[in-house]
C-alpha cells in the first residue's frame, strides 16, 4: 500500500468534499475495505500453510548430497505450492541433521536427506548416537542408488582386477585402501573383498572422498573403496581406474567396468542410498505429498540426465519401499559388521 493511500485509508473524510455522492462513494469504498481485510486473511492463512519447506543436508554445501536436494528441490516446489529452501547442516555423518530434524515441525514443512548409513549402520557402528532409526526417522522415498567401486591410482598402476588381485597377494601389507570414514559401508565393502581373495586388507581412514582422491592420483594408497559418484570425475579424466563396481549389473555410465558379481565375488554386490525422511509424527498425508512430488520430479529427463551423470540412479517409489529397503540394509550389514569385530567408535 503506498504512503497515500494509507493516509486516504485513515481518513477518507479529507479528501472527500461531504456530497451526498460523496457519502455514497465512502459507503462503497467502506465495503471494498471489508471484501480487501477479509481476502488479505484468506491469504495470510494460505502463506503460513504454503510457507517456505526445508529440505535439511547433513553434508556441506557443494556436495553431491547438497546438489541431490537442489535439484530436487528446483523440481518438487511447483507441485507442493511452496517454496524450498536447501538447509545444510554438516557433521558427524549427516547425525547434525537429524538433530535438528528431531526439534522440526511435524507438518510437512521439513524434511531430511540422508544416507543409509543412518538407519543401516551407525545404530551398529557408533556407542552412542542421539536419535532411534525406528522412532524418530519417518520414511517418504528413496531418492536415489548408487554403487561401490574399488579403484586404483599411480601406484601401483594397475588396469585391471586379476592384476589387483596377483598384486594383493603378493604384498599383503601394501594392500590398504582408502575410505572417507571409519564405520563406513566402504570400509565393510572393503573387508569383504579382502576376504574374498584372501588378502586382509586394512582400511585408512581419510576426512572425506576429496583428499583420498588426491592421494590416490598421488599414490600414497594403493586403492580405495568409494561410491561411484565420486570416483567418477577422475575415472573419465582418465586419473584413476575403476576395475569393479558393486551393483547387480554394469552402471549405466560406465558399461565398460565389469561387477564384482561378474568376477566371481557376489558378496561383494549391493548398493547404498541417499533418502527423504520426515520428523517423526508427520501426517501420512503430508508423507505422501513430498512422495509424489519426488517420484515426479525424478521422472524428467532432465533430473534423471543429471543424476546419472553424477553417478546416482533415480528411484523415487514411496515410503513403503524405503522401509522395505532400510529393513535389507540392516539385515545385510549387521552380521558383516559383527563378524568383522568391528568395535564401536
Amino acid at each position: 500500500m503506498t504512503a497515500a493511500r494509507q493516509r486516504f485509508a485513515l481518513n477518507p473524510t479529507k479528501h472527500l468534499k461531504e456530497t451526498d455522492m460523496n457519502r455514497s462513494h465512502r459507503h462503497l469504498w467502506r465495503g471494498h475495505s471489508l471484501v480487501a481485510v477479509a481476502i488479505g486473511a484468506t491469504a495470510l492463512t494460505a502463506n503460513a500453510q504454503d510457507g517456505p519447506a526445508r529440505i535439511l543436508v547433513g553434508f556441506s554445501a557443494g556436495g553431491s548430497f547438497d546438489a541431490i536436494a537442489r535439484l530436487v528441490g528446483e523440481k518438487v516446489k511447483d507441485e507442493l505450492h511452496r517454496p524450498i529452501v536447501v538447509d545444510n547442516r554438516p557433521g558427524a555423518g549427516g547425525r547434525l541433521a537429524v538433530d535438528t530434524l528431531k526439534q522440526a515441525p511435524a507438518d510437512g514443512s521439513v524434511v531430511m536427506l540422508g544416507p543409509d548409513a543412518l538407519a543401516s549402520l551407525y545404530p551398529y557402528t557408533l556407542k552412542h548416537i542421539s536419535y532411534d532409526p525406528k522412532k524418530d526417522l519417518k520414511p517418504v522415498t528413496t531418492v536415489a542408488e548408487f554403487a561401490f567401486g574399488l579403484a586404483t591410482g599411480a601406484n601401483p598402476r594397475i588396469t585391471k582386477w586379476a592384476d589387483f588381485v596377483d598384486w594383493a597377494k603378493k604384498h599383503p601389507k601394501e594392500a590398504n585402501y582408502g575410505v572417507p570414514a571409519m564405520g563406513s559401508p566402504h570400509q565393510f565393502f572393503g573387508l569383504l573383498i579382502g576376504e574374498a581373495i584372501g588378502v586382509p586388507m586394512q582400511p585408512v581412514p581419510f576426512q572425506g572422498s576429496a583428499p583420498i582422491a588426491m592421494a590416490l592420483m598421488g599414490g600414497q594408497i594403493p586403492a580405495t573403496v568409494d561410491v561411484m559418484s565420486s570416483l567418477m570425475e577422475n575415472y573419465k579424466a582418465g586419473k584413476i581406474n575403476v576395475l569393479a563396481v558393486s551393483s547387480e549389473q554394469r552402471i549405466p555410465q560406465a558399461q565398460d567396468i565389469p561387477t564384482f558379481k561378474e568376477l566371481g565375488l557376489p558378496m561383494a554386490t549391493g548398493l547404498g542410498f541417499n533418502a527423504l525422511y520426515a520428523p517423526a509424527g508427520t501426517p501420512d498425508k503430508e508423507v505422501a505429498k513430498w512422495s509424489d512430488a519426488v517420484a515426479k520430479a525424478l521422472a524428467q529427463p532432465d533430473v534423471r540426465k543429471k543424476l546419472l551423470e553424477m553417478g546416482y540412479m533415480p528411484v523415487g517409489k514411496g515410503p513403503e519401499e524405503l522401509a522395505a529397503r532400510q529393513a535389507s540394509s540392516v539385515k545385510r550389514w549387521e552380521p558383516v559388521i559383527k563378524a568383522s569385530g568391528y568395535v564401536p567408535q
